[in-house]
């Protein structure tokens, strides 16, 4: 029978910025955008809500919701999640109930649908699209969580621009972007369409939202739609200075609990995992550097889209069934990344899949591995690590250490238990 390693507890600490009050920041800010200059009483107003699991953000919706309506503004939300929800209107409407956002919470409608307009072409030779119900709107507010993106590095990544692109071009928008980009590349195509959209589709603000190591709101700023591009290389830096990450640098072995969508764009976030270039490993000035990572499931505010289940070499049979196929193949074609939507080996229990992957970890006997075990790439705070670390964690000021060495916690049935939140 295989020993399998001990392990301990560690808790991370980080920087720590927090927003007290969302509400009241939020609605500060669009204060100093002064957009009564700009809005006509009775005018409508359509507000983005993607498909990310931000913190607090029903609260930040109904914020801006109810600024606009202090204007006499008729505000409405519109789904902005590329092909998320198997690039339906009602899959995507899902999503956003999953995440505590509905007309209830919010206090304002929610017009879904997948129809989009043709606004121009870009310089580059392709349609820019962008959400039908958006567009008919008077003015769109873009509010979007500012962070690195998981598959493309430049001085802008996931934000208020991207949301421009992928979330309001809808699925149409998403497939035809994620292709100009493999032709030309993610920064020439975000600033060619996000220009053209911010010139044509009465984009009236930004609310940008930072979060801290701890999943928690540590930043929300209103832009004005002219300094997207400037301002959101700042917004960038910093998000990237708060970026949680594994408290260790190699690993032979990480276990995650779940992936989603509504984790990391790529199911788990590849700047954690440090497979942001390549499927399987990390690039040689890229860490951590991960041999092999096991998933056991998926998050269920996911709704069966697993893409990025394909960067894992191993995963628990749950993780697979739970896959609805299409929506995972669906979303990872129009990123033009099919690997993330591949089958790992995988088996029912946690004792069978730990037993095929601790064999191809080379000489290191499984008692000695590094390996490391969290809930999702989000929940860094609490990470379980193998006795390999002990030494190391012991010299660690930023790690407190919260349990001495102990037995795997199998159970008879071979099956570990589910990590608890944070």
């Amino acid at each position: 029978m295989t020993q399998y390693p001990a392990i301990f507890h560690v808790k991370q600490k980080f920087p720590r910025p927090r927003e007290a009050d969302v509400v009241a920041a939020t609605q500060g800010q669009l204060a100093k955008l002064q957009l009564a200059q700009r809005v006509t009483p009775g005018q409508s107003v359509a507000i983005t809500a993607g498909s990310r699991g931000i913190a607090n953000i029903p609260l930040i919706l109904k914020a801006i919701v109810d600024h606009l309506k202090s204007l006499d503004a008729r505000p409405f939300l519109v789904p902005a999640m590329g092909s998320h929800g198997g690039g339906t209107a009602q899959g995507q409407l899902g999503i956003l109930t999953q995440l505590g956002i509905t007309p209830e919470a919010c206090g304002c409608p929610i017009r879904a649908s997948m129809e989009t307009e043709v606004v121009c072409q870009a310089a580059e030779g392709f349609p820019v699209h962008f959400d039908r119900h958006a567009f008919q709107a008077d003015h769109v507010v873009v509010c979007g969580r500012v962070k690195p993106h998981t598959g493309f590095v430049g001085e802008i990544e996931s934000g208020l621009m991207k949301m421009l692109l992928v979330g309001l071009g809808k699925h149409e928008g998403a497939k035809v972007y994620h292709r100009a980009i493999a032709d030309f590349s993610f920064p020439q195509i975000l600033r060619s369409v996000a220009g053209e959209v911010l010139a044509r589709c009465n984009v009236l603000a930004g609310v940008a939202i930072l979060e801290n190591g701890y999943e928690e709101t540590a930043v929300i700023e209103a832009v004005a739609p002219q300094e997207f591009a400037s301002r959101e290389p700042e917004l960038l830096k910093l998000a990237k200075s708060w970026l949680p990450k594994l408290p260790f640098s190699t690993a032979q072995l990480l276990l995650i609990d779940e992936i989603g969508k509504t984790i990391s764009g790529a199911g788990m976030d590849t700047n954690v995992v440090g497979r942001k270039f390549l499927s399987h490993k990390a690039r040689d000035d890229e860490w951590p550097k991960i041999k092999n990572i096991i998933v056991r499931g998926l998050a269920p505010a996911t709704q069966g889209n697993g893409a990025g289940i394909g960067l894992a070499e191993f995963a628990l049979t749950r993780a697979v069934e739970g896959l609805d196929l299409l929506k995972t193949e669906i979303n990872a074609l129009t990123a033009q990344h099919s690997d993330a939507a591949m089958i790992p080996i995988h088996r029912r229990t946690d004792r069978e899949v730990l037993d095929l992957a601790l064999s191809v970890v080379g000489l290191t006997e499984p008692p000695n591995v590094r390996m490391m075990w969290i809930r999702n790439t989000l929940s860094l705070e609490h990470v379980v690590c193998s006795a390999a670390y002990w030494d190391e964690a012991q010299q660690r000021s930023d790690l407190e250490i919260l349990t001495q060495p102990q037995p795997l916690p199998l159970d008879a049935s071979g099956m570990l238990p589910d990590l608890g939140h944070n």
